[in-house]
């Protein structure tokens, strides 16, 4: 996750990408300032794309500004976390049902297949690059299947809170993967929009697990108080 220079187009769609995983991975914790200085210079860029991409954020509930102070990380909760997977996983199988009615779907299948093919390779190779681009051409590929341009838009926007770093560096999760991409190919095959949608379901509880797990693991959550601390602080106010 070490930043590297930026292209000089779409500097502030590039900048709320890397302030958003950082955000999502707890890199940047709640109540701690981004600053526009430290962030451009780490970045290679000047402060507008910084400041433009925070603007962006804070419409997302990610940050909030604070008045000549700058922007402070908002809260982020185990249930934000379950609400924003959960929100992907419906909306990913809805395309996936959609994808499963294509008029051509044995040989957009066979691509499928093929984009599969790369990531495995991808995994083994521990190409984490390669990884994203192969994971990113699957899942864009079973979109433009479901021809559903609108719910497709919304799953792009939901799909910008996952930590994709954290997922392609993982070789476990890249073999699980593939082989739950393999299983979705068969149930398109079938036509089986249950087995889709569990399938799916599946696979975003393990991204969901895997996010909460690393958060916890480094101390994410520490300071909150515990539902029995909290009653506890309520019932003595």
């Amino acid at each position: 996750m070490t930043p590297g220079p930026l292209h000089r187009t779409q500097l502030a769609v590039e900048v709320a990408d890397y302030l958003r995983t950082r955000i999502m991975t707890g890199v940047l914790r709640p109540g701690e300032f981004v600053r526009l200085d430290e962030t451009a210079s780490a970045l290679g860029c000047s402060v507008t794309p910084v400041r433009e991409a925070l603007a962006t954020l804070r419409g997302e509930g990610l940050v909030k500004q604070a008045l000549h102070r700058g922007f402070i990380v908002e809260t982020l909760t185990r249930g934000d976390i379950v609400d924003i997977f959960w929100m992907q996983a419906e909306l990913s199988a809805r395309l996936a049902s959609h994808a499963a009615e294509n008029p051509d779907l044995a040989e957009q299948l066979d691509e499928l297949g093929a984009i599969v093919d790369d990531l495995e390779t991808a995994v083994e190779s521990g190409r984490a690059d390669r990884v994203l681009s192969a994971e990113f051409a699957f899942h864009r590929k079973v979109h433009l299947m479901a021809e559903s341009k609108k719910l497709a838009w919304f799953q792009y926007s939901a799909s910008k809170y996952n930590p994709l770093q954290l997922y392609s560096n993982d070789p476990g999760w890249g073999r699980e993967a593939a082989t739950s991409h393999r299983r979705l190919i068969e149930l398109l095959r079938k036509g089986d929009t249950v087995g889709i949608k569990s399938e799916i379901v599946a696979a975003f509880d393990d991204a969901r697990d895997r996010l909460i797990d690393q958060l916890e693991s480094i101390g994410f959550w520490d300071d909150e108080q515990s539902p029995t601390e909290e009653a506890r602080t309520a019932s003595s106010a």
